[in-house]
């Protein structure tokens, strides 16, 4: 037997529940049908230490009676716990940091416009949509500026930790002094270690549960930019392709897609060009709006 056949079997052996091959197939194919995320051989051990949780808690004593519940009740409230603990939230303040440039000068192009809205599909934690709130009021060089912001997320736990808007002293420690100082209010106290963002910043952004694999968005047409960056990462390409197409017609014709540095989407060319770097520009409105027209909020 290989060392690592050895490792594997060891493993095995001091897990508290049994997680079989065809566990883990199961568990696959479901996330991926409910969530598209397309889970890769190597992340079994994931899986399984983050799904142990879901069972500890349920006082379930087995992956098959785990997976046996969620399929035969499609409706249960267990299916957001699943996919929020299958779901990865790295994000970081102004990550991929010549994105924000950009989005300033866009900002100031589409002020003629009247209020500019933005959609940040991928909130995670908040830290992503709260540098764009920033990046809104250093180029307008106000506290309410013409911008609203949609922070939408699949996983409900990030959003509400998103919602309330406190971290680390540690998450924010390379940020620029100045930055955190005008936008965040530094805890005292039994919140000492903690900042929490300033109130003018949450009241631009309006947070969201969103599934990108719905069929109805309930989104309306006329973002002027979308921030979609490091979550194509985990679909196919067949899920990535029809997603990335349902963004054109909700961009209005000068809107601009962000898209994370791994990822290309060229394979839909007849929507998106590249405009500059992981920056793709609208080519044309190839479908109908999607869903009902709903408020952004603010």
């Amino acid at each position: 037997m290989s060392l690592s056949n050895d490792l594997s079997a060891l493993a095995d052996a001091t897990r508290e529940f049994d997680f079989s091959a065809q566990d883990f197939a199961r568990v696959r194919k479901l996330i991926y049908q409910h969530a598209g995320i397309s889970l890769n051989d190597t992340k079994q051990s994931m899986v399984y230490s983050r799904l142990a949780r879901r069972l500890r808690a349920l006082k379930l004593t087995s992956f098959v009676a785990y997976l046996d519940m969620l399929e035969s009740n499609p409706s249960a409230a267990e299916w957001q716990e699943f996919v929020n603990s299958l779901t990865t939230n790295l994000t970081s303040f102004f990550r991929e940091s010549h994105h924000f440039p950009a989005l300033q000068d866009h900002l100031l192009k589409m002020s003629k416009q009247g209020r500019i809205n933005i959609w940040c599909c991928a909130s995670s934690t908040g830290e992503e949509p709260y540098s764009l709130a920033i990046t809104a009021m250093e180029a307008f060089r106000s506290m309410t500026p013409p911008v609203r912001i949609l922070a939408t997320d699949i996983d409900t736990n990030v959003l509400r930790a998103a919602q309330a808007g406190v971290y680390r002293d540690e998450v924010v420690a390379k940020m620029d002094p100045q930055l955190l100082k005008k936008y965040f209010l530094k805890g005292s106290g039994e919140q000492a270690g903690m900042v929490r963002v300033r109130p003018e910043l949450q009241e631009i952004i309006s947070f969201r549960q969103l599934n990108l694999l719905e069929n109805d968005w309930k989104l309306r047409p006329g973002f002027a930019a979308i921030f979609c960056r490091n979550v194509m990462i985990y679909f196919d390409k067949e899920t990535q392709l029809k997603i990335i197409r349902r963004f054109a017609p909700l961009l209005n014709p000068e809107g601009l897609l962000f898209v994370g540095h791994s990822e290309n989407f060229s394979q839909a060319r007849e929507s998106f060009v590249l405009k500059g770097k992981t920056i793709y520009e609208v080519v044309r409105q190839s479908a109908a709006p999607i869903g009902a027209p709903t408020r952004l909020g603010g």
